[in-house]
């Protein structure tokens, strides 16, 4: 079995993860932590998770080490976690979102000296569509106005989402954009569209899980790739496929789309004598 350590163990993800890694066969949980102060601390992590006493409670350290940590926190407690699995040579799968990008630069450093999965979704399906808008997007060509909308439940706190950001700036490798120069957040008063402008649209409402849609149009006809989220179930079993996939690789810095085999392999001219 793999031995993984869970943090954020008390929220929404981490509380479903812990559910699911205790339904399966597959993995044990060593450790599940929450930061200090925490009102569940000293919980059992199966009974937070509503699948009954596990027999592990939460922690604000590593109980035991395990083969893989799993975090889904705040920013703060991911670097915090980072620090810990560089000091022990622990792999980590990464799905905090709202990283900055000092922060994203030092998980990419460490990843010198270990293993991380980073994705701000764990979703197949939502991997899925980064590869196809992508594609779509290259396909189409300039002629095709790109907007991206994105909605959640209240609670969330970065905005847009880290999903939205990644859908972007896929389509920005794949059609020689800028990031940074392209996208505008929302629009308000008189902001005629630029040439080449990819709008991205945050909602909040209720208990929505995750909906996200990337929409081309021309004069002509608008083509909509759309995914929804039913349950949190979606992240948490990507995010222990991930975990799985991760034990016994090398440092590297990683993605979703390397665990789910999406990334064509490079193409190299054939020698000749």
């Amino acid at each position: 079995m793999i031995r993984i350590a869970i943090t954020g163990a008390a929220g929404r993800m981490g509380r479903r993860i812990a559910a699911l890694a205790i339904e399966g066969e597959q993995f044990d949980i060593v450790s599940a932590m929450e930061c200090a102060a925490h009102g569940d601390l000293g919980s059992d992590v199966g009974e937070l998770a509503g699948a009954g006493a596990f027999g592990v409670n939460l922690t604000e350290q590593l109980a035991e080490m395990p083969d893989v940590l799993i975090d889904f926190s705040l920013p703060e407690g991911t670097m915090h976690w980072l620090g810990v699995c560089r000091e022990h040579t622990v792999p980590m799968v990464i799905g905090t979102t709202g990283l900055t990008d000092s922060q994203l630069a030092e998980i990419a450093d460490t990843a010198s000296r270990i293993g991380i999965v980073h994705a701000p979704n764990m979703s197949v399906g939502i991997n899925l569509l980064l590869k196809l808008a992508a594609e779509v997007a290259a396909a189409l060509g300039d002629d095709y106005d790109i907007e991206i909308a994105e909605m959640h439940h209240r609670f969330k706190k970065d905005a847009p989402s880290g999903t939205a950001i990644a859908l972007a700036r896929s389509i920005c490798e794949a059609t020689g954009r800028d990031y940074g120069e392209t996208v505008v957040l929302g629009r308000a008063g008189r902001c005629p569209r630029k040439p080449r402008e990819i709008g991205m649209h945050a909602l909040r409402a209720g208990d929505t899980v995750g909906e996200h849609a990337v929409s081309f149009g021309n004069l002509g006809e608008t083509i909509t790739l759309a995914h929804s989220a039913h349950t949190r179930d979606t992240f948490a079993r990507g995010a222990l496929r991930a975990a799985q996939w991760l034990v016994g690789r090398g440092a590297g810095l990683y993605d979703m789309q390397d665990v789910l085999g999406l990334k064509q392999p490079p193409v190299h001219e054939t020698s000749r004598p």
